[in-house]
């Protein structure tokens, strides 16, 4: 069965997932209100029907919100103030806090409000992101169902309300922070005309850190050394005139594991010392 979508707002992931939904004979409309050139040309391009918001929410039966995570509330709220007792269901798949995804259910009450987060590239040129979805089964059957034999591999992770948020959030934290670390380390190392055997040692190295959590408790048990030791990295960034704020929030947070130092921690105790702030000195 097809179904009329309405997307809001096709950046470059929303105009991929329409083009998708559109290969699959689904109905996608758009808003072009207050739109710029470039997403006129890629509506046009996915072949998107461009309509008036309160038309748009009025015959839709999904809507989906990919924008700019910090417009998702704001978004939202035009959604719900154009809301004519229509039952779309309303799909909030940006990059949100648990607790904005609870405002932005809030705000749309009582449309149904499924927790959703893409985790991967636009569904372009083969590649295949994940939809995680979150929320009550009717709702997020109808996702899945949608998306059937496109490029957007969907996942639902239960009915815990942002939970997919969360697993988005949590990925992001590693993913795009060690983009912007990778950045000023390697800064840091081409100041000192060293960044070619910086290179050198991190191509030795080819899995994630991420997946390695066996290592967290003996992170836990070096940290009162490993504090001092990127302290002094957050002086080699600033005498390079980089950054260094990211070093001093790594040496503050080694120093709520501080009476962790050469214990053999289990992983949830390391991860528990980490939610105990230190004495203050003062």
């Amino acid at each position: 069965m097809t179904a009329t979508v309405g997307l809001l707002h096709p950046g470059t992931m929303g105009a991929a997932f329409g083009a998708q939904l559109r290969a699959r004979g689904h109905t996608v409309l758009w808003c072009p209100d207050g739109r710029s050139d470039a997403t006129r040309l890629r509506a046009d391009s996915a072949g998107l029907q461009p309509v008036a918001l309160p038309e748009l929410v009025e015959r839709s039966q999904v809507v989906l919100s990919l924008c700019p995570p910090a417009a998702a509330e704001e978004v939202a709220a035009q959604a719900a103030a154009v809301r004519t007792g229509t039952d779309a269901i309303y799909v909030e798949a940006n990059a949100v806090a648990p607790s904005r995804m609870k405002r932005i259910a809030e705000l749309l009450e009582p449309v149904p409000v499924v927790d959703a987060a893409v985790v991967g590239s636009p569904p372009t040129g083969g590649k295949t992101p994940t939809l995680y979805l979150a929320g009550a089964d009717e709702q997020t059957d109808r996702i899945v169902q949608l998306l059937a034999e496109t490029d957007v591999r969907t996942h639902v992770i239960g009915d815990r309300f942002g939970a997919a948020s969360a697993l988005k959030l949590a990925y992001t934290s590693y993913q795009k922070v060690s983009r912007v670390l990778a950045a000023v380390a390697y800064g840091a190392a081409d100041a000192y005309g060293v960044g070619d055997e910086l290179l050198e040692i991190a191509a030795k190295r080819t899995r994630s850190y991420l997946v390695e959590i066996d290592y967290i408790p003996k992170t836990a048990a070096r940290a009162w050394r490993w504090g001092p030791e990127i302290e002094d990295a957050a002086a080699l960034l600033a005498g390079a005139g980089l950054p260094d704020a990211l070093m001093h929030a790594a040496a503050a947070t080694l120093a709520r594991w501080d009476d962790s130092k050469d214990q053999a921690l289990t992983i949830a105790e390391a991860l528990e010392a980490l939610h105990v702030e230190p004495d203050d000195p003062s």
